[in-house]
């Protein structure tokens, strides 16, 4: 068995003084050891004890024991822990942090693969080669990637307690501020949260930042229109989306969730364009050669179609790939994918100004 395992079972537990959330969603599980064939949960109870501690206490060893394979031991312990309160859903960060930042982008696609943080990185580079201010939020918590692109994936955002609250300051490479979750977990960990934990941490990548003066702030949307993206919508003060795609049909028809979603009555936040990632095949040695190994002008035509501004197509090229693993990435560089990101960056800015 693995702790993602041991996680699932522990959302049947629900604490029936806390409208019938489970335990993982209100941050009492503190931690889960595996060893051989024991398994050992830790539960967090705040400073003044639960009165239904020990019901949960055993309701959490039955789940595990309903669930596991015949023969696990299964222990669970209880720790007393001030800040458990903390950890609860429902985080209460205002948007104080954001107040100096004219326009927050989220960066969406309907589906992964697209290259959407690929896009992100490079068009806050872009943007920041423009002469803007730009900071990038990496709010694909399942997946971070922007520590590796950059090369920063070893370092450590520093933070500091104001008052009630705790500050993070972002890192700075390449003339933008970079903060993703992926600082505070090894490359290695996976990220097992659900709903609103990812949620509560999407809200701390953005919220208890201190961005200070930006033009703009990128956020990198994990793929998908699902509960992170609801929340951060309506938590966040979006200005409008950047949509990802590639030209290919199985993408495009993503698109128009990801299109509809932004402009749902309860939603309704401006799309700024589209970007056609990987529209086609430029091979390094034959710069005027154009390859459309996933189709032709899919991005082009989904745009037209919903009334979308296109800001841009990037070829596939091997530099761009190079870079991202690197940690330099395209939009440094004065090749045909810099300069294509370096595009879209004019076009944004000329669309966000019509807003």
């Amino acid at each position: 068995m693995k702790q993602n395992e041991i996680m699932k079972m522990l959302y049947d537990v629900q604490h029936p003084g806390k409208g019938d959330r489970n335990i993982v969603e209100l941050g009492m599980v503190e931690k889960v050891d595996i060893e051989d064939n024991k398994v050992t949960v830790t539960l967090a109870f705040p400073k003044h004890r639960d009165p239904l501690a020990e019901y949960l206490i055993g309701s959490t060893k039955a789940a595990v024991i309903r669930h596991a394979p015949e023969g696990t031991q299964v222990e669970v312990k209880a720790i007393v822990k001030e800040e458990a309160q903390k950890k609860q859903v429902g985080l209460n960060l205002g948007t104080e942090e954001l107040e100096h930042v004219k326009h927050i982008i989220g960066v969406a696609s309907g589906k992964g693969g697209v290259g959407k943080s690929t896009v992100a990185v490079n068009l806050a580079i872009a943007l920041a080669r423009a002469g803007y201010k730009v900071g990038l939020a990496d709010a694909d918590v399942y997946g971070p990637s922007v520590p590796k692109m950059t090369g920063t994936e070893h370092d450590m955002p520093e933070a500091f307690q104001e008052g009630d609250k705790e500050v993070i300051i972002p890192l700075e490479k390449y003339g933008v501020k970079w903060m993703s979750i992926g600082y505070f977990a090894s490359p290695e960990q996976a990220l097992i949260w659900r709903g609103p934990m990812a949620c509560n941490a999407l809200k701390q990548m953005i919220l208890q930042v201190r961005w200070g003066e930006l033009d703009f702030l990128l956020i990198d949307m994990p793929p998908g229109t699902g509960d992170i993206h609801i929340s951060l919508v309506h938590d966040i003060p979006l200005s409008g989306a950047v949509i990802v795609t590639t030209p290919q049909a199985v993408a495009l028809a993503d698109v128009e969730k990801g299109v509809n979603m932004f402009r749902n009555e309860s939603i309704r936040k401006p799309i700024f364009g589209l970007v056609e990632n990987m529209a086609w095949f430029t091979p390094e040695e034959l710069p005027d050669n154009r390859y459309y190994i996933f189709g032709k002008d899919g991005g082009t035509e989904m745009a037209a179609k919903y009334g979308i501004p296109l800001l841009g197509q990037v070829p596939i090229v091997q530099s761009i790939r190079e870079g991202g693993d690197s940690g330099e990435p395209a939009a440094l560089s004065d090749r045909p994918d810099g300069v294509a990101f370096m595009g879209i960056a004019s076009k944004l800015v000329e669309e966000v100004s019509k807003k």
